[in-house]
């Protein structure tokens, strides 16, 4: 579970753009730069070499 309160603040390191939260696959989005972050415990782990490249179909 993440805690709105963080999501509303959180922005993505690379872009500096807003950041969408995945229940699913328990990532935080980042379409502007393509990149999905891990959730890991409930904490995010906001770094660019831990992110996952985003495929097109995710990013349309």
């Amino acid at each position: 579970m993440m805690d709105t309160k963080l999501l509303q603040i959180l922005v993505c390191p690379v872009t500096k753009g807003p950041l969408i939260f995945n229940k699913t696959t328990n990532e935080l989005i980042s379409k502007s730069a393509g990149l999905a972050y891990p959730v890991k415990d409930g904490i995010p782990v906001m770094l660019e070499e831990e992110a996952r490249k985003l495929t097109d179909e995710e990013i349309a």
